[in-house]
């Protein structure tokens, strides 16, 4: 599991996004968000490094959490 900290994320339509985004690199992938504390987990296969890349990408600039 990666717990990311995404500081401008704040409403459901960010949630859809950032969805979106981690699922169109694993269909498969387990999102949850803990939006009063800006933080994402993801269930993927895919490494941390292109996740957050992803995230970025999206709009969504992250750090890992720890």
């Amino acid at each position: 599991m990666i717990t990311m900290n995404v500081p401008d994320m704040s409403c459901a339509h960010c949630a859809g996004v950032i969805t979106k985004a981690l699922k169109q690199l694993d269909a498969a992938a387990e999102v949850s968000f803990d939006m009063h504390n800006h933080r994402v987990q993801v269930e993927t296969g895919s490494n941390s490094s292109t996740v957050l890349d992803a995230m970025s990408d999206a709009g969504y600039p992250a750090t890992l959490a720890y």
